[in-house]
């Protein structure tokens, strides 16, 4: 089993900037999981919004995100960080974290982190 667990969600102005963490954790977590953001907004369904290799540093982004997000990750710390810049109103969700064999897909979930900015 993995667990995941997200931090560094809040409330920010547009324009403004918030670095959200993924601890990873688990007698099972491997080099093979790619790790996700995701992230879900009221009413809407869930998107993608990056993803990044456990081992090889190569990175996923939505298009939406691509120039104001950057995803990286400290393997000694078994954390992910989701750095976002530039926010948007329309980037207010509860962002996820997620671990899959495959990329944009999760098979063990966090229980997510509420990001909301306001106009």
């Amino acid at each position: 089993q993995v667990q995941l667990v997200e931090s560094g969600g809040g409330l920010v102005q547009a324009g403004g900037s918030l670095r959200l963490s993924c601890a990873a954790s688990g007698r099972t977590f491997s080099s093979s999981y790619v790790m996700n953001w995701f992230r879900q907004a009221p009413g809407k369904e869930r998107e993608f919004v990056s993803a990044i290799s456990w081992s090889g540093g190569s990175t996923d982004y939505a298009e939406f995100v691509k120039g104001r997000f950057t995803i990286s990750r400290d393997n000694a710390k078994s954390t992910v960080y989701l750095q976002m810049n530039m926010l948007k109103p329309e980037d207010t969700a509860v962002y996820y974290c997620a671990a899959g064999l495959v990329w944009r897909t999760g098979r063990y979930w966090g229980q997510g982190t509420q990001v909301t900015v306001s106009a």
